[in-house]
């Protein structure tokens, strides 16, 4: 004689399938949301923002910057501006635009 599951059963294996399939979807989803990431890093890496031109890598001081040869823009990554307008480098004037950025930041500017 063969015992039929009961509701309980049933439903604890439903639940349990149900949750295994939701881990699956969001594993998936979260791939794809990765894949599409570095797609769009491929696509957009070392592109001007301005005009869309493969940018080029030169030296400033001890600090690499890019810059687009089509349309002369330059762009800094994060801390690259404040290592080239360190004071000691280059004058008073990068002193105070310095001071004053600083100050912008902590009033929340």
């Amino acid at each position: 004689m063969i015992d039929r599951p009961s509701e309980k059963e049933q439903e604890y294996f439903l639940r349990k399938e149900l949750e295994r399939i939701k881990a699956l979807r969001d594993e998936y989803r979260q791939k794809q949301a990765e894949l599409e990431r570095v797609k769009l890093k491929e696509l957009h890496f070392m592109h001007c923002a301005k005009c869309g031109q493969t940018m080029t890598t030169s030296k400033l001081g001890d600090v690499e910057i890019e810059m687009c040869p089509e349309c002369g823009g330059i762009y800094l990554d994060t801390g690259e501006l404040d290592k080239i307008l360190d004071v000691k480098q280059h004058g008073p004037f990068a002193g105070a635009l310095a001071s004053v950025r600083r100050m912008w930041k902590e009033i929340g500017g």
